[in-house]
């Protein structure tokens, strides 16, 4: 008999257990140590950078010439001037550091009751976040001192705010750690009511996991990482981890409670589960590759992420665990859980029982029986949810929205730019020429500098013949009076002050990295999007030989990502029960989430769709009409299918509850994305429509018959042997 790829590793596997199993181990173990021993490389701003700001770092960077880590604290009294000793006596703290260099005189404001202190952090910048800790302390202290007198003081700046990010991200991954991997497992011991059942899937996906970060690190040093990948690769990878392995378990359970031997059961599980586990895998990996095409180094590290540990798990799920699987054999079922085991009798699956089946099952029956209503009712609810996207606004959330709004360091970025305009982020207009000191060009930085108003900073460069120019922006420095200040600056001032020279002159800065990586983004996302949904199309085509299943496949995905939108736009950027989560209004979407979102969740939803629709063809295959076979298909899977749905829910919904406003995001968004597609969609949508479209779901276009027939079952009879024992081995034509 000539089995798939799956049936053939599964069955070698089975046969070589302790050669799976001690391989598996290994390979864990050494990936994990030669990533630690090679560390991990992140992606430095320059790096980040695209279009003009991007081009302004490229020149200072070449030129060896590293952007110091500004800081502003700002003294506030009750009185005009009743600043100045506390002020002074700060002033000295910080100097007392060491770690402080560039003091300047106290700005005093309008008002004359604040006073902005000016300095920057000694050392590379990239180390600044490091040492900033003394600079911290000896503000906390000035401010206990000064309290009793009024005195209150904030801080903000590139070092304060990006420790603050750091240690935020190390807690947040820390929290989600201790926070998934527990619910996860509490989730899977409800599903099998057994302690070794519920364990095998968390342990294979935490191992794929620890892997994937050691390979991971390893990619770092060829594709510099950013700060959150990790956290990305870890959702990806305990989510996706645990569905792959209890798709394969709840198969070989539900082979076992059909009356099948402990072998049969396992090969029929790895040549079904195991097939719709590695093209759900090969989807996933092949959709994550899309965002190569973005054109960002930021998501060219997710991808690179979410394609290892991916791998790594659907490698896992279909080798090590069938090797697993025929070791403990029976003992699978060891812990049981009095009240929550509920493994079905034997032989109770060919009487079509099946555990989450009857539920499914009284869902289904008004389902097929009236699918144009049910079809038209689930479109819509989709498409209202989706609704709230068309007003979706994105932008680049500065820290002090990535923190919320009561935290001390947004707190302290409001009240300084409240006082001082533009101060924390103004753009930096970057100038190289080859003779930097020439006397058209220094007249035209000059003129530039005057033009850039009250505290626009000129610093020359002579030796590397690049000059820089830091120009304060309008309102709070990212708000639309201050977009508008840019693109003036940008369109017009610098374009008028250099006309006619030989220069290269860009404008840089917090705001403008923000605009140009909008920008890239725009335009990166339509290839992207053709290339998941060509790739989606072609999968779909290969696997079911029919071009209705491939382009269902993607208008229910595209339905489900709106959904997302919606959801998304709904609770962060208008603020609708955004209380409920922990979180706030702040008004727009982080603008890398809608096409992370997209490229996610067309890969992840291939997981239900491929499982399901598998099942399905199988019945199919088998003789039943087209009604019976979605009954069948629905109501097997529908077990499989809420577990891990609901365990992929709880991970991102982990996510959704962390501090950081992004992370909030991309929980919400895959979180009622993945729940909507197991419910909404595959338990209502997908039936009725496939029941409307009938027989023309596998028919394949006779331009297309050249395609290669893939089976989506085990050769061999459709049910065990009457009257043959448990226990009893199937003859070897099986």
């Amino acid at each position: 008999m000539r089995r798939n790829l799956a049936a053939r590793l599964g069955v070698w596997s089975a046969h070589h257990r302790k050669a799976a199993i001690f391989g598996w181990l290994v390979f864990v173990v050494l990936a994990t140590v030669i990533g630690g021993a090679t560390g991990t490389v992140t992606a430095s701003d320059e790096e980040m950078g695209v279009g003009d700001s991007g081009r302004a770092a490229e020149i200072l960077k070449d030129a060896d010439i590293d952007e110091p880590a500004g800081e502003l604290v700002m003294v506030t009294a009750r009185t005009a001037d009743g600043w100045r000793d506390a002020a002074d006596d700060l002033a000295k703290a910080l100097t007392a550091t060491g770690d402080v260099r560039g003091l300047k005189a106290p700005l005093p404001s309008e008002d004359g009751k604040h006073a902005l202190l000016r300095f920057e952090i000694k050392g590379p910048s990239d180390e600044a976040a490091d040492r900033v800790q003394p600079v911290l302390d000896a503000v906390a202290k000035a401010q206990e001192d000064g309290a009793a007198g009024g005195i209150s003081i904030h801080q903000f700046g590139d070092a304060s705010s990006e420790k603050e990010l750091s240690d935020l991200l190390a807690d947040d991954l820390k929290k989600a750690e201790f926070t998934a991997v527990p619910l996860a497992l509490g989730i899977l011991l409800i599903a099998f009511g057994a302690v070794v059942a519920a364990l095998l899937p968390v342990g294979l996906a935490l191992t794929a996991c620890v892997a994937a970060f050691g390979l991971l690190s390893l990619a770092s040093h060829q594709l510099h990482l950013f700060e959150t990948t990790y956290s990305v690769m870890f959702l990806m990878g305990l989510a996706v981890g645990v569905d792959y392995c209890l798709f394969y378990l709840r198969r070989e359970r539900d082979e076992r409670a059909a009356g099948w031997d402990a072998e049969t059961a396992l090969r029929i599980a790895a040549a079904t589960s195991g097939r719709a586990v590695l093209v759900s895998g090969l989807t996933v990996m092949v959709a994550m590759a899309g965002m190569f095409l973005s054109g960002l180094l930021l998501f060219k590290g997710f991808a690179v992420a979410t394609i290892l540990v991916v791998c790594v798990a659907m490698l896992g799920s279909v080798t090590v665990l069938p090797a697993l699987l025929a070791g403990l054999g029976d003992r699978i079922d060891a812990g049981r859980i009095p009240f929550l085991n509920r493994r079905a009798k034997k032989g109770a699956a060919k009487k079509g029982a099946h555990a989450g089946g009857g539920m499914a099952g009284k869902i289904l029956r008004p389902v097929l029986a009236r699918p144009k209503f049910f079809a038209v009712g689930a479109a819509v609810l989709l498409l209202a949810l989706a609704a709230p996207a068309l007003g979706m606004k994105t932008e680049q959330l500065g820290l002090e929205k990535q923190f919320g709004s009561d935290a001390p360091l947004s707190v302290a970025y409001e009240k300084i730019t409240e006082e001082f305009p533009g101060g924390p982020a103004p753009a930096r207009v970057v100038v190289k020429a080859d003779d930097i000191g020439a006397q058209p060009v220094r007249a035209a930085l000059d003129s530039l500098t005057r033009k850039a108003g009250e505290g626009a900073e000129l610093t020359v460069h002579k030796a590397a013949g690049v000059a820089e120019i830091a120009v304060p922006l309008p309102g709070d420095g990212t708000d639309a009076e201050a977009k508008k200040a840019l693109h003036e600056l940008r369109d017009d001032t610098v374009p008028a002050a250099f006309d006619g020279m030989d220069v290269q002159a860009y404008v840089g800065g917090d705001l403008a990295s923000s605009e140009d990586f909008g920008d890239q983004l725009g335009k990166g996302i339509v290839p992207v999007f053709a290339f998941i949904t060509a790739v989606t199309f072609l999968l779909m085509l290969l696997s079911f030989r029919s071009t209705v299943i491939a382009v269902t496949s993607i208008a229910l995905n595209l339905l489900s990502v709106g959904a997302a939108y919606g959801v998304m736009t709904a609770v962060f950027q208008h603020g609708w029960g955004a209380e409920l989560i922990g979180s706030e209004k702040v008004g727009a979407i982080e603008n890398w989430m809608p096409l992370f979102v997209l490229v996610v969740l067309f890969g992840l939803s291939m997981d239900y769709h491929v499982f399901v629709v598998s099942r399905i063809r199988e019945s199919r295959d088998r003789g039943m009409d087209n009604r019976s076979a979605i009954r069948e298909g629905i109501t097997r899977t529908a077990g499989a299918v809420t577990g891990a749905a609901v365990i992929m829910v709880a991970v991102f919904a982990v996510f959704g509850t962390l501090s950081m406003q992004d992370m909030q995001q991309m929980g919400v968004g895959l979180g009622v994305a993945v729940l909507l597609d197991a419910t909404l969609v595959r338990m209502i949508l997908l039936p009725s429509l496939m029941t409307l479209l009938g027989e023309r779901n596998w028919h394949t276009p006779r331009y297309l018959r050249w395609l290669p027939r893939i089976s989506h079952e085990e050769e061999g009879p459709a049910a065990p042997p009457q009257g043959r024992p448990y226990n009893t081995p199937v003859p070897s034509g099986r």
